[in-house]
C-alpha cells in the first residue's frame, strides 16, 4: 500500500497527523508530509481514518 498527497489541495488542518502522527507530519510550510508512504498494518486503521476525515480530501490509499 503506498499513501499519497495532493499538495495543491492540502491546507495543513493537521486532521491527518492527530489521526496518525507515526505515518503523518506538517512541514514548516504547513504542507502534509508522510513519513512512511507504505505504512505497517498496525497503523492501517489509523490511515484509513485519516484519509476519510481530511477536510480537503488531499490522501489516498494506493493498494
Amino acid at each position: 500500500m503506498e499513501i499519497r498527497a495532493n499538495h495543491e489541495l492540502c491546507e495543513g488542518n493537521a486532521v491527518c497527523v492527530g489521526l496518525a502522527p507515526k505515518v503523518f507530519d506538517l512541514s514548516d510550510d504547513d504542507q502534509v508530509v508522510i513519513l512512511q508512504a507504505d505504512p505497517p498494518e498496525e497503523q492501517l486503521d489509523r490511515v484509513r481514518k485519516a484519509i476519510d476525515r481530511c477536510p480537503k480530501a488531499a490522501l489516498s490509499l494506493h493498494e
